[in-house]
């Protein structure tokens, strides 16, 4: 009987194991463990709780997370991120999935696996997961040695059919230290291809209308790609409305790292996280389908089949010609349309995350109740909240803009003076505010003036952080249990002020195109595309970009495909391709060296161009002098960090823009500047080759690599994953709104706050003359002798 009962149970252990690819995650501790490639997932998770069911496997993505193959139900993966780690002692995440009405009926169970540090005090931490702000699963955070399995069933109810919103929220302890930089060793990882919502009816996975293109989903990556099958892709007066067909499909799915894929012939079908499109005639699509949708031999259709053999969903627009198929392409993305001179309230962030991000045109004052932050209470030493605020493309008030936080907050008397509480932007600090009192208090309105300084274009990240020193945490008493007596309070009825600032735009701000898709979101008309050649890797990048645009402007935009730099005229343009097949037209105007053209890429071994660049800067170094200009850059660093000075600011006349040589470590550029005749933006993405090229588009798709777009040329560079930026030395102004005194004054400030030289010598220039006007009118009264 005893053995009998022991195979079984060793049986069920083994059906429940799984294993997975941990990601690495931003944290600053040491202890994290060594990754594993197949960490083995525990049955059940305690912390799951005892009226729940015993955690299942992880679902096979490939199988079921997205066409509802299987029997028995689909899941679909739920972390709109590669990876998603939750770190010191308090921080959530917010974000949103799109369901189907037979989604939200369905019933359904949320699961994922995690892993904390090992430094985590599991008596005192805890996880917890919101589903439509409703508590629906929270346990101590104990999985340090190996990974572990939660599962909660979801009320009947809970999901409803559109979005839902996800937040998964920590409390974490450190085991034995409690000083602040101990808080900076606390991180919770929720494995991405782990965290799935199961859904019991797999009939639920069927996607019936074109509404339903909203819940194509993500893979176990956080990624999405719609595949677009066009027979006749190649003939260039199609071009034009399959970008529209990609930016319909991207504002629909709206999803945070979205990839558009051509090709002639159909894909693997049901993957995760992946859209099958087929556009064309009946005829080029006969060969590629059993059947199409009734009535496209006689007229325009827009909707979903199934395959045959995976049940996965396929979007079909056909008809008997191409102008039927347009017509299509029209269903899905005439919707999607906004006036173009119509300025938007809210950036649409639901989908990574919440709440939308609202747009402060300036002189506005928002409650954090309404920027989504909750009163709290902490027990900690390090307390941390965040939301998230834009500002307009034209945003001119880098060099003199300051908000003002306006903050209810309270503090205990054990909070010790030389507490703070740090303002960052952006990731960057911008305000501190010491606790000066030694007997607590309550702070009604407390003005912090934070920079704007590191503010730009579209959605900026403002953080608060508390840093909070007791005699407690001094003498941190081993085996003492942790505090439960709050020692801090953040209220909801604190405020951001944002003051008017000046509004004007500049050429180029590859910032502001990232953040708004400025100049392209106002263009009137078309936006001529140059694109050097119709292969699908080309296409498929100048889509994938086109898509991101148009999801960070709100709207689809307009192009009109050229076959040269001149047919652009005076009109915003863009130029997608490889550099050495783009005119050198282009590339001059951009500022990009026309002598690399064909050089680019040629390196054989990855990071060649990085091993030159070190040896050079070696050899700059030994040469005589070198330890002088050392020391005058670490002198130039100095004065740049404490007094915010550069030399850049010292100049009478602005710098002039090199030319660029893109490096051998980057394998994309992005670039912009005028065209010829200076009343126009220009804006290139190249690549060595069309491969790279599609490649290095998709990966800066990405929403966080999206946003480190900025200055005159960002270049991406594949081996780190990261985003090199070379900043505007020289710009002009491009009028963006009606002339006004008050607008320009603040214009003025601003650029006299950027050119401090001029500034004082137009301020010396002043005095003398005003006191040579002084003794010229005092030389003319009075009594003379």
């Amino acid at each position: 009987m005893n053995r009998a009962l022991t195979a079984c149970l060793a049986v069920l252990l083994a059906a429940t194991t799984q294993s997975f690819a941990q990601s690495n995650p931003f944290d600053m501790s040491r202890e994290r463990p060594a990754a594993d490639p197949a960490i083995e997932l525990p049955p059940q998770a305690d912390g799951a709780g005892d009226d729940q069911p015993a955690a299942e496997p992880k679902v096979d993505g490939e199988a079921a997370a997205a066409t509802g193959g299987a029997g028995d139900g689909f899941s679909r993966y739920i972390v709109p991120f590669d990876a998603l780690s939750l770190t010191g002692e308090v921080d959530e995440r917010t974000w949103s999935i799109y369901l189907t009405p037979s989604q939200a009926q369905s019933g359904a169970t949320l699961k994922f696996g995690y892993q904390n540090a090992i430094v985590i005090a599991p008596e005192a931490s805890a996880l917890s997961v919101f589903v439509n702000g409703e508590l629906v699963g929270e346990g101590p955070i104990k999985a340090s040695d190996t990974a572990e399995l939660r599962s909660y069933e979801l009320p009947a109810g809970l999901l409803r059919a559109g979005s839902n919103d996800i937040r998964f929220r920590v409390q974490q302890r450190h085991r034995t230290d409690c000083t602040i930089e101990s808080t900076y060793e606390l991180w919770t990882e929720i494995v991405p291809d782990t965290a799935v919502i199961t859904f019991a009816n797999a009939e639920s996975a069927v996607l019936s209308s074109v509404d339903d293109i909203r819940a194509v989903g993500l893979d176990d990556k956080g990624h999405t790609t719609f595949n677009l099958v066009v027979p006749g892709m190649q003939q260039p007066s199609r071009a034009a409305g399959l970008m529209r067909l990609a930016q319909g499909l991207a504002l629909r799915g709206h999803m945070p790292a979205q990839r558009i894929v051509f090709s002639e012939s159909l894909p693997e079908l049901g993957k995760p996280g992946q859209l099958t499109v087929v556009a064309g005639t009946v005829d080029e699509l006969s060969p590629l389908l059993p059947s199409l949708p009734d009535g496209a031999a006689g007229g325009s259709v827009a909707a979903f089949v199934r395959d045959g053999k995976t049940n996965a969903p396929v979007l079909v627009l056909s008809g008997p010609d191409w102008p039927a198929v347009q017509s299509a392409i029209e269903a899905v993305a005439e919707p999607m349309d906004r006036p173009s001179d119509v300025p938007r309230d809210v950036v649409n962030t639901e989908r990574w995350l919440l709440p939308e991000t609202p747009v402060i045109p300036g002189n506005k004052r928002l409650r954090f109740s309404e920027l989504g932050i909750e009163t709290r209470e902490f027990t900690g030493r390090r307390f941390r909240s965040k939301f998230s605020v834009a500002v307009p493309s034209d945003f001119y008030a880098d060099a003199y803009g300051e908000a003002t936080i306006l903050l209810d907050a309270a503090y205990t008397e054990t909070v010790r003076p030389g507490s703070r509480i740090d303002i960052y932007v952006n990731g960057n600090i911008a305000s501190t505010v010491p606790f000066d009192s030694a007997t607590g208090g309550i702070l009604r309105h407390l003005p912090i003036n934070v920079t704007m300084r590191h503010f730009k274009p579209g959605p900026n990240l403002i953080e608060l952080e508390a840093v909070l020193m007791t005699e407690q945490d001094k003498v941190c008493a081993p085996g003492a249990p942790a505090s439960t007596d709050a020692r801090f309070a953040m209220f909801d009825t604190s405020e951001l002020h944002i003051p008017d600032f000046a509004r004007i735009g500049r050429r180029p701000n590859l910032a502001a195109t990232s953040g708004a898709a400025a100049p392209y979101r106002n263009s009137v008309g078309t936006i001529p595309l140059f694109i050097d050649r119709a292969d699908t890797d080309t296409l498929s990048a100048a889509a994938t970009f086109l898509a991101r645009m148009a999801v960070a402007g709100g709207r689809p935009l307009a192009v009109e495909m050229i076959a040269s730099p001149l047919a652009a005229g005076a009109r915003n343009a863009l130029f997608v391709g490889t550099l050495p097949e783009l005119p050198k037209t282009v590339l001059t105007q951009v500022g990009i060296d026309p002598s690399r053209q064909m050089s680019w890429g040629s390196a054989q071994a990855v990071g060649r161009g990085a091993d030159t660049q070190k040896a050079i800067d070696e050899w700059q170094t030994r040469l005589s002098g070198g330890a002088w200009r050392t020391q005058m850059t670490a002198l130039q660093d100095w004065v740049k960090q404490e007094f915010d000075i550069s030399l850049s600011s010292l100049r009478i006349l602005p710098e002039e823009q090199g030319v660029f040589a893109p490096p051998e470590t980057a394998s994309l550029l992005v670039a912009q500047g005028a065209n010829p005749t200076d009343d126009a933006t220009w804006t290139l993405v190249a690549a060595p080759n069309a491969r790279l090229l599609n490649d290095g588009v998709a990966a800066l798709a990405d929403i966080n690599q999206w946003q480190q777009i900025a200055g005159h040329i960002s270049t991406y560079e594949p081996a780190t994953g990261s985003v090199k930026v070379v900043p505007i030395t020289n710009f002009n102004f491009v009028e963006t709104r009606p002339a006004s005194i008050g607008n320009y004054r603040l214009i003025v400030a601003n650029w006299l706050s950027s050119n401090i030289l001029f500034y004082a010598v137009l301020l010396v220039t002043l005095s003398v003359l005003l006191g040579l006007a002084t003794a010229s009118m005092l030389s003319r009264l009075g009594r003379r002798q």
